[in-house]
């Protein structure tokens, strides 16, 4: 496996194990309920984002009891006013009737015409309140007790005054009790044919026409453990600016309301008073629009054409997923999360990266919300940024970890820019944050002084060490500038290698290491001859120089404990190198006398060179420790390509 892939491999492991850690704590903290205000709010947010419907429902029409109304006929409403109001609409047609008024008790005079219109029109729909869980009820009217012409009135408000749901049933563990609204709907939908009837797969399921309404469970959608009793369902209330044609009570009881209005409708009687608070907020109450709650009357009508558009509109009620597949949900964007972030170290990145997920996430949750589902919002969101912070911080603090190894190994050896590469190219040769053992080609450098061990015992300590550092300082700073490192301090002398730690993959680069490999060695000469000068204007001793240099295959890599390591080269090829620089015989033919330094380069490198160096076969030098003879050349300086003569003054 090359590097890339082993580091892509550890990568993507690492961000899967970040993501499933991350998965299960948003999971836990979920399950606390501290997200649900969080997802309840989200889904108000998509509710009212929904495209405006122009059209009214039609099939319902409001008679609501204003302030006016009341000031003029009282409070409560008497039974003669009731009779006369029902007669009126009775008189209009309508399918169906609702009084969202409690009559529980008679309110005189006209208690008796009231009974006999209640008991001579069965489409008359009276509201009774369920109550329970320490809620007092209030009962229906009596003339309609134990019939099918009452239904509760019960509204489910979340935490945080909000509904989301209608009932449609509740029991009392003896009698099961239908809802004002399912009553006026099933009105409604018998002259169209359609009756309740279970679901063929899930016979406890309540289908209208061809839809199944599925009961609403504790931990549906963002709830968690909420309220499920009785038969709920979730409701999507239309995006409309008038949802229902209204009417006040007076403009009814004074005959201005055209029969065509009520004929074959719903209509729905109820108070919208400050006086009589029957208000509530719906997800449309946190908009900015002024009048932020609806009257309980008109809440009903939006759960009554809720059950019509089922029934007669195809239309699905709100679906959830269940919790297997939310938690699934959840999970894909926080293994995403770290996956598509492990590669980025910019805060700015990360920045853009993040929030174009979250736009996506957001895109899509409302894409199928349009479509009839609820997904989770902010629980993937979450996951999606937490695991993303995760796994770049982690993988921004291991790579700071490397690349402080990386520089310990390197920064002192190498120029800044070499530094900077080696960091770039760090996935060819690192592995585990250490430079992993590699075999390449590298052209290795040694140099030496002459008559160093003579001239130190006869210095003092302090005075050798300071002249000895400005000697290394001084070649360690051309092995840099040349692009070498500085692979070793062997006393009054150095090693370097020029070739790694990259691999080189043509010929052509390993040519130009060979090539700056003799330049600096060049340097070197011209800088001994400086450093000569300047030691003897101090009265301190001068000295000359040996270097050798061969090109060959080297293994390069780090030796040493984790706390300290050395990044450095072994081979036939350093050997070779550290023998011609210390090669001592004589060398028939050259006179070195007048130079401060003597370079002896090997054939191989000499091959790398062309015409850009002046170099004298020296022959073949049977070298210590070497049974085979290694040919070698004595370099004399750089050839100026147009001149052809010796240009000892260029630095590559």
């Amino acid at each position: 496996m090359n590097p890339v892939s082993r580091l892509f491999r550890s990568s993507l492991l690492t961000s899967l194990f970040v993501g499933t850690l991350v998965f299960f704590g948003i999971i836990g903290l979920r399950g606390t309920g501290s997200l649900e205000s969080l997802e309840l709010t989200a889904y108000d947010w998509y509710v009212r984002l929904q495209p405006e419907v122009p059209e009214l429902d039609s099939r319902i029409v409001l008679i609501e009891i204003n302030e006016s109304d009341q000031n003029e006929a009282g409070w409560p409403l008497t039974d003669a006013t009731v009779a006369k109001v029902l007669e009126i609409l009775s008189r209009y047609h309508p399918r169906a009737i609702g009084l969202d008024i409690y009559r529980d008790i008679p309110v005189p005079p006209g208690s008796k015409e009231l009974n006999t219109i209640f008991t001579k029109n069965h489409n008359i729909i009276a509201a009774m309140k369920f109550g329970g869980d320490g809620r007092v009820g209030i009962s229906p009217p009596p003339a309609l007790k134990d019939t099918d012409q009452i239904g509760f009135n019960d509204i489910l408000v979340d935490p945080g005054g909000i509904v989301r749901r209608g009932l449609l049933f509740l029991d009392d563990g003896k009698d099961v009790y239908y809802s004002f609204a399912l009553r006026l709907a099933l009105l409604y939908l018998q002259r169209e044919g359609v009756t309740p009837k279970p679901d063929t797969v899930n016979p406890e399921y309540l289908q209208l026409g061809k839809t199944t309404i599925r009961p609403f469970g504790p931990n549906d959608g963002g709830y968690i453990g909420a309220d499920a009793r009785g038969y709920q369902f979730l409701l999507n209330f239309k995006n409309s600016r008038k949802p229902f044609l209204s009417y006040s009570l007076s403009t009814l009881l004074s005959l201005q309301i055209n029969p065509e209005a009520i004929e074959d409708k719903i209509v729905l009687i109820g108070y919208r008073t400050e006086s009589v608070k029957d208000f509530f907020f719906t997800p449309f109450s946190r908009s900015l629009k002024s009048d932020q709650q609806i009257s309980g009357v008109a809440l009903h009508g939006h759960i009554i054409s809720a059950l019509l558009g089922f029934a007669l509109q195809t239309r699905s009620p709100t679906m959830t997923l269940s919790g297997w597949q939310e938690g699934i949900w959840i999970l894909l964007w926080s293994l995403m999360g770290g996956a598509t972030c492990a590669g980025v170290r910019s805060p700015w990145r990360f920045s853009l990266l993040a929030l174009f997920g979250l736009l996506i996430l957001v895109f899509v949750d409302y894409f199928v919300f349009l479509r009839g589902w609820w997904i989770p919002l902010v629980p993937p969101t979450i996951a999606w940024f937490v695991s993303a912070a995760f796994i770049t911080a982690y993988i921004s603090n291991k790579e700071r970890v490397e690349r402080a190894s990386l520089m310990r190994l390197f920064s002192q050896h190498v120029s800044q820019e070499v530094a900077e590469v080696i960091w770039k190219e760090r996935n060819q040769f690192l592995d585990g944050g250490k430079p992993r053992s590699q075999k390449l080609i590298s052209t290795v450098l040694f140099t030496d002084l002459e008559g160093f061990t003579a001239l130190s015992e006869k210095m003092d300590p302090q005075v050798l060490v300071e002249w000895l550092n400005t000697y290394l300082e001084a070649m360690a700073r051309l092995v840099m500038e040349h692009g070498g490192i500085v692979d070793d301090y062997l006393g009054d002398g150095l090693k370097a290698d020029f070739g790694i730690p990259l691999p080189r993959a043509t010929e052509a680069e390993i040519g130009r290491d060979a090539v700056n490999a003799v330049n600096c060695a060049l340097a070197m000469e011209r800088e001994m001859k400086q450093l000569n000068t300047f030691w003897q204007e101090r009265n301190l001793p001068t000295v000359n120089m040996r270097i050798g240099i061969f090109t060959g295959p080297v293994v390069a890599g780090s030796l040493g404990s984790t706390r300290r390591l050395k990044y450095t080269t072994i081979g036939n090829t350093v050997n070779i190198a550290s023998r011609l620089e210390s090669f001592s015989k004589n060398i028939i033919g050259f006179d070195f006398t007048d130079r401060a330094c003597r370079i002896l380069i090997g054939e191989s490198t000499v091959q790398y060179l062309g015409n850009q160096f002046r170099t004298k076969k020296v022959g073949e030098l049977s070298l210590k420790g070497k049974a085979e003879k290694i040919t070698a050349y004595c370099l004399i300086g750089r050839v100026d390509g147009h001149s052809n003569v010796v240009k000892q003054e260029e630095r590559v």
